[in-house]
């Protein structure tokens, strides 16, 4: 069960990093951020992201994990977040599995 403040924190982080992304991408592949888990205690963040077309995931990962440095300081100019959580991107597996059984079950 996550509290009111985890959930803030999240949303604050997921709408910045779709505006960082948005910027920052060189538009080859569609990033988009499908949700933040943030711990209890606050100090780290898993972004899930989802990439269109598939074959540009593992490029658009290592772009992101590459520029997470600058992702910090863009959260630290355009929020007013006290302390910045350790931030890790990740792959959102439960997407990419939810659109294969919306696929199968058109079919």
């Amino acid at each position: 069960m996550s509290s009111k403040r985890q959930t803030q924190v999240a949303e604050v982080i997921a709408h910045a990093a779709g505006e960082f992304i948005a910027r920052e991408s060189n538009r080859e592949s569609l990033i988009t951020i499908t949700r933040a888990d943030v711990s209890p205690d606050l100090k780290h963040v898993n972004l899930f992201m989802s990439v269109l077309p598939i074959q540009f995931e593992d490029t658009a990962l290592l772009f992101m994990k590459r520029r997470t440095t600058d992702f910090r300081k863009y959260l630290t100019s355009s929020t007013r977040l006290g302390h910045l959580p350790h931030i890790d991107f990740l792959i959102d597996e439960g997407e990419k599995n939810r659109q294969r059984i919306d696929e199968l079950t058109r079919n």
